[in-house]
């Protein structure tokens, strides 16, 4: 690539400021942005939106929008926006702690929903039109095509029906990214949908930029700003443990012929103890491995450099500082084994079933029976969304929960009798694995996965307290195929609420 990243002449004559970009969204716009897990979002429009709408607060005139991303994004977009006071409904993900704070104080509309659901909703019509598109880039093609950067998320569906498009084209982002992409642009509307042509992972069924109408891009912004980089955590005894369960269970099935020596593709959370699962995989003696899942986060940075997994398939990532510099020092290897695609498909449940994902995600708390929430604390405060948990979930060929068994310094149990609210019914949910064990309930009716929760997974302070709840329930529950006393069914989050502590 040139060392100028816009090479269409007739999108290079639409180069404005941010400030100008910004002006042309107007108050009551549904607009779309790019973004995934802090990769990929655009850096400078926000900003100038978020203050274009506090100038309107200030002069007495309402200015809100409704905000779509692909996922998460930062504080320079969701943050910005949340404390301008700028959106007045927020879809489909988000982990912005001032976003966060508006949605449960019920200031901000929120509509959490799986990540695969979201492309085809909007095709369906089911939130209205786009008004405006807003898409990072990192360049743009002779030919007027985009090269996508960290992110692809859902900017086709973006692109392809906002009535106007705004282009940043950020040049921090690596030239070397150019290829890694695969948009595929052969999805329709029922009764017209085809099979879709992938049957591993590493396949590539699409092209390498995203098509957009010349005559709808009314902006092009030039950036230089990095995507949101977290550290993650160092590996902690808890986490380590978490994996080392796993792991002994993976090889387990291996050996019992259930799964290849190579496994099945991982998907995996964000997260530290996702990451540290990674982490342990790399040093398990297992080889030849592939990923097909949303994001690409450290662990699996430092497996593929270390020839433990050959191909991973992601729609964007979530790197620390230092991964993130050896992604962009690297990028001619990682190119060769990474495949960046539309979230549509990245999450696309078919695909997910076909392929037969063993898919790792987190949790805030699951019960007795195996059903997990990942949303919600105390039943109704929102903590980020379910993501795409729920669409490996529900198809994967092992659905597996991993978490402390305890959180706020032991003051919450992670099991409880009955979760405060259901995002994977117990029918969604194969393994649940803490420091503690690991809890297989496949193939079980649900006292017998009750007693694989007990005799596994709950951290001792909690067992009597659970164990007593469980046998009285076993007694005395109206039915007995999945006991309950419904009077102390959610009585451990009340006490919490009431005392500061679940134990009684």
């Amino acid at each position: 690539m040139s060392s100028d990243r816009i090479r269409s002449s007739l999108l290079r004559d639409r180069v404005v400021s941010a400030e100008a970009a910004a002006a042309l969204i107007q108050p009551g716009e549904t607009v779309a942005m790019s973004g995934f897990t802090g990769s990929g979002y655009p850096k400078a429009v926000p900003l100038a939106l978020a203050r274009r709408i506090e100038d309107a607060h200030v002069a007495g005139e309402a200015f809100r929008i409704r905000l779509m991303t692909g996922a998460s994004t930062a504080p320079e977009l969701d943050g910005a926006l949340a404390k301008a006071e700028g959106i007045a409904l927020r879809m489909p993900f988000q982990t912005d702690p001032d976003a966060r704070q508006r949605i449960n104080a019920g200031t901000l509309d929120y509509i959490d929903i799986h990540l695969s659901h979201v492309a085809q909703h909007v095709w369906f019509g089911f939130y209205g039109e786009i008004d405006t598109a807003v898409v990072e880039v990192a360049g743009i093609r002779e030919d007027g095509s985009l090269i996508p950067s960290t992110s692809v998320g859902n900017n086709k569906t973006w692109l392809d029906l906002a009535k106007k498009v705004i282009i940043e084209v950020n040049d921090w982002q690596p030239e070397g990214i150019d290829g890694m992409h695969d948009v595929y642009y052969g999805t329709a509307l029922p009764p017209h949908r085809k099979p879709i042509p992938l049957v591993q992972a590493d396949d590539r069924i699409g092209e390498t930029s995203l098509r957009v109408d010349p005559d709808k891009v009314v902006a092009v912004v030039r950036t230089h700003g990095p995507d949101r980089n977290s550290p993650f955590a160092p590996v902690d005894d808890t986490s380590k443990r978490i994996a080392g369960h796993l792991i002994e269970f993976l090889k387990h099935e291996v050996s019992k012929g259930r799964l290849p020596a190579n496994l099945l593709p991982l998907q995996s959370g964000v997260g530290n103890i996702p990451n540290a699962v990674l982490a342990g995989l790399s040093e398990s003696g297992f080889r030849d491995l592939s990923a097909f899942t949303e994001v690409i986060q450290d662990g699996m940075l430092d497996m593929l450099r270390d020839g433990v997994l050959r191909v991973a398939s992601c729609t964007g990532f979530a790197l620390s500082p230092a991964a993130n510099e050896e992604f962009k020092r690297n990028i001619d290897f990682y190119r060769e084994r990474i495949i960046m695609r539309t979230q549509e498909i990245s999450n696309h449940p078919e695909l997910v079933r076909r392929l037969g994902c063993i898919a790792m995600n987190g949790m805030i708390e699951a019960d007795l029976y195996g059903n997990v929430n990942s949303t919600h604390v105390m039943g109704s405060r929102i903590m980020n969304g379910i993501g795409g948990s729920g669409d490996f979930a529900r198809n994967s060929f092992l659905s597996i929960f991993l978490s402390p068994s305890t959180a706020k310094n032991g003051s919450i149990s992670a099991l409880v009798p009955m979760v405060s609210h259901v995002d994977h019914t117990e029918h969604d949910v194969s393994i649940i694995v803490t420091e503690h064990g690991l809890a297989d309930l496949r193939g079980l009716p649900p006292r017998h996965r009750a007693r694989q929760v007990l005799d596994h997974c709950v951290d001792p302070s909690y067992r009597a307290q659970l164990e007593d709840y469980f046998d009285r329930a076993s007694r005395v529950s109206y039915g007995k195929h999945t006991p309950h006393l419904l009077p102390e069914a959610l009585s451990w989050h009340q006490r919490w609420l009431d005392t500061g502590t679940m134990l009684a």
